[in-house]
């Protein structure tokens, strides 16, 4: 920022001069704005909801805004990233949509951004709204029972001509149930995308993307015949849980649990600070196993973000003692306080902390231990290897507060 000062004898006026990349940024933020309000007012004349502050509210506690995270012109057409966030009291997360538009003008990419979204995660959530065309999934787990009411749209494809319509999401009903939990609401997004020897294949739950899902769909996705243009299909489904959400906590205690944990992680210099620790974090919540969980998977959540190995989507509960120890196989995506954590662990190295307060929270994850045996054995036989090199199929963990229940 430039600045220069113009004196009189009344005051002492400071004008603010812009630099060029300065006026160019408001230029593009006036544009992407006015894009947002164009979209929202052709959205809104198909929802027919309300448009009020910049985004539209729906019936049922249901709130639509939109940003536009990205613009170009190429060759003479508009290039949009448009990014719809869904909302509402029953939402753990919010619902949230990319969507890629083009057109020659403004309007004809608005359009495109609108009819995208409308055909694709709208019809769905529309659906369970209106509760119209349920399809009954039930789900086990942990000696648990829930009843889901699931809503399918059909297939959004781009490029796609000649070949039939194929309900994706059939592919992964063999093992989508076992990703469902206690939560009211779950989505799941599939989005899958081919080009010459490129393709791309994506599943995510509740916004998380889950490795092992995806692999379900790649031989679905390498049996396009994409030589000639790019192929993309993207489907969405809702499930909605029959039952009400009986969890005892919040997602804003498990987050400010957390960043106190963090913080006090970072000085933890031997096993009586930790010891004082886990008094304090019981304490905080008054809750044994719901401190557990915090103080266990935030430092595999740091390895995983900062070391970068593979990992799976499973979470292994160790029961019992010595003889009679066993290990009960569950998703985490089933186990809610997990994607809170990992909420709070890339806030917290967002603030780009120091690497060894990082350090110092990542040596006390198993996975981390067990990875640094594996290295160093290797390095003993002369091989390397790296953490990018290696799987791990999920994480461990076992809770000492008795009558412990998943939520």
């Amino acid at each position: 920022m430039a600045f220069f000062k113009k004196k009189n004898k009344q005051s002492d006026e400071v004008e603010e001069v812009k630099t060029e990349e300065e006026l160019a940024q408001e230029a593009e933020n006036d544009k992407k704005h006015e894009m947002k309000l164009l979209i929202l007012e052709k959205l809104n004349e198909k929802l027919n909801g309300t448009l009020y502050d910049e985004c539209i509210i729906m019936p049922k506690g249901f709130t639509i805004d939109v940003q536009v995270a990205r613009m170009e012109v190429k060759d003479e057409i508009n290039l949009f990233q448009v990014i719809y966030i869904i909302k509402n009291d029953l939402f753990d997360e919010p619902l949230i949509d990319p969507v890629d538009s083009q057109g020659k003008t403004y309007e004809e990419a608005a359009q495109m951004a609108v009819e995208i979204f409308f055909g694709g995660v709208w019809h769905p959530l529309n659906q369970s709204i209106t509760k119209t065309n349920p399809q009954h999934i039930s789900v086990d787990f942990l000696r648990q029972h829930y009843d889901f009411d699931m809503y399918c749209q059909s297939v959004v494809r781009i490029g796609v001509k000649e070949k039939q319509p194929v309900m994706i999401m059939n592919y992964l009903m063999g093992e989508l149930p076992k990703y469902l939990g206690s939560k009211k609401y779950y989505w799941v997004r599939i989005y899958l995308a081919k080009f010459k020897d490129k393709q791309m294949a994506e599943v995510r739950v509740n916004g998380s993307v889950c490795s092992q899902l995806t692999e379900l769909l790649k031989p679905y996705v390498e049996s396009w015949d994409a030589s000639e243009s790019f192929l993309c299909e993207k489907q969405y489904a809702i499930f909605v849980n029959r039952a009400d959400d009986e969890c005892p906590f919040k997602k804003e205690t498990v987050i400010n649990a957390a960043n106190e944990t963090i913080k006090t992680m970072v000085n933890i210099r031997n096993r009586d600070d930790y010891l004082a620790m886990i008094d304090k974090l019981n304490d905080m919540l008054g809750d044994q196993a719901l401190a557990s969980e915090i103080r266990i998977f935030i430092p595999e959540i740091m390895a995983k973000l900062t070391l970068g190995y593979r990992e799976g989507d499973s979470l292994f509960l160790i029961e019992g003692e010595g003889d009679d120890q066993s290990q009960i196989e569950f998703k985490k995506t089933q186990l809610r306080s997990y994607f809170y954590l990992q909420q709070a662990v890339l806030e917290y190295l967002g603030t780009r902390p120091d690497k060894e307060d990082v350090t110092r929270i990542v040596t006390n994850s198993v996975a981390f231990r067990e990875m640094k045996k594996v290295t160093d054995q290797m390095k003993e036989q002369g091989k390397e290897i790296t953490p990018t090199d290696l799987f791990v199929p999920g994480t461990s963990y076992k809770i000492g507060a008795p009558d412990y229940k998943v939520w």
